[in-house]
């Protein structure tokens, strides 16, 4: 079992472009952690004769919540489950959220591993983003945070309107002048039903443009190579030694559990899913009832995740897997469909490994998606 995936549906305030479930009422904090607590209790069996590796606080905003709180939480999965001896403890947290005393508190309560969402360190991508901590917060959470915690991810926005080179530059060099050993970083993308959608459509802020986003990836893979990093996964890039070890569970299609309103679950054969309503899900575990929906993965579902994940890490697909997993015509399939994309150099075939090359990095979800099988089954 890799680990447990623990959702906090909470923040402060609403980010432009975010589109996780979250709620900016704390009304129901309370209930929710005991909620939150007793759906870890209640999913025990699913572990059985497994030790947990990893346990992630996501959301949402996990800093929000007290430290007693997230120790609660904690606790709880540590009275319901093995856990390994020293497992990967991840919280992800807001700038404003981490003064010297919370960072202090953290670190002396099973955290070892900080995910910070610093997104800019500019005031006027903060503002336009409605992040909820300002560029001075910024850099002062990561001075003091980088005393008390050896491992650190800062999360990183490109291809936002008015970033240039320049900017987008000093945003990663920033970063680097505190030592990060991680930093996971994504393209601004536009979703469906969130402010930033309605803006740009209003036209109060620019469209985005895409090649812009695909210089600022060019320029982060160089740049983070330069200094050591290893771009493991699309969006990741870390030091040897602090890969995520919960994100590479779900690329590497380990199982894992996932705790609160909306959070997700893999199990090798069917993934699950918890009903995305605070109300709806505190009624359903205080029923003792699992509020989720369950898919079971045909053989299909199965060979497009592994040909999708694997091609955005350095691990890539492996044609003995694929043989060994799903069957020769899977083999034959993906030999045949990949072949003009090894040819045009966005592939490369090394040691029977399917990999992207750095030309077809930023284009790989693209690429995965045109290798997929819908009906060979």
């Amino acid at each position: 079992m890799a680990g447990i995936y623990i959702h906090i549906p909470f923040c402060k305030q609403a980010c432009h472009y975010c589109d996780f479930h979250f709620s900016t009422s704390l009304k129901k904090k309370d209930e929710m952690i005991l909620a939150l607590a007793h759906e870890i209790a209640l999913r025990k069996n699913e572990a059985e004769n497994e030790a947990i590796e990893t346990i992630y606080f996501g959301g949402g905003t996990p800093s929000i919540l007290s430290v007693k709180d997230i120790r609660f939480l904690i606790d709880a999965v540590y009275n319901n489950y093995a856990v390994i001896k020293t497992p990967e403890i991840t919280i992800e947290a807001n700038p404003d959220d981490l003064s010297e005393a919370r960072i202090i508190e953290l670190s002396s309560n099973l955290i070892n591993r900080l995910s910070i969402g610093i997104q800019s360190f500019f005031e006027d991508d903060l503002k336009l983003m409605n992040r909820a901590h300002n560029a001075t917060e910024a850099l002062k959470c990561l001075e003091i945070a980088t005393q008390y915690f050896k491992n650190i991810s800062v999360d990183l926005i490109y291809g936002m309107p008015n970033m240039d080179t320049n900017k987008w530059l000093k945003n990663i060099e920033i970063a680097l002048s505190f030592n990060i050993p991680h930093i996971s970083s994504y393209a601004l993308t536009v979703e469906p039903k969130t402010a930033l959608e309605k803006f740009i459509q209003k036209g109060i802020i620019a469209q985005l443009d895409e090649q812009v986003a695909h210089e600022h990836f060019n320029i982060l893979v160089e740049t983070l190579e330069q200094r050591g990093f290893i771009h493991y996964e699309l969006s990741n890039f870390g030091k040897e030694g602090f890969f995520s070890k919960n994100n590479s569970s779900y690329w590497l299609q380990k199982k894992y559990i996932g705790i609160g309103p909306s959070a997700h679950s893999f199990n090798g054969v069917s993934r699950s899913w918890n009903v995305s309503n605070n109300s709806l899900y505190l009624k359903s575990i205080n029923q003792n009832k699992l509020p989720l929906e369950t898919e079971t993965l045909s053989t299909n579902d199965r060979y497009n995740e592994y040909v999708m994940t694997g091609l955005r890490t350095i691990w890539g697909v492996s044609f003995k897997k694929i043989e060994q997993d799903f069957g020769a015509s899977f083999l034959d399939y993906l030999i045949k469909s990949s072949k003009n994309y090894i040819n045009n150099g966005l592939l490369e075939l090394d040691n029977n490994i399917l990999k992207t090359t750095k030309k077809g990095k930023f284009l790989c979800d693209g690429i995965a998606s045109d290798l997929f099988l819908l009906n060979l089954e």
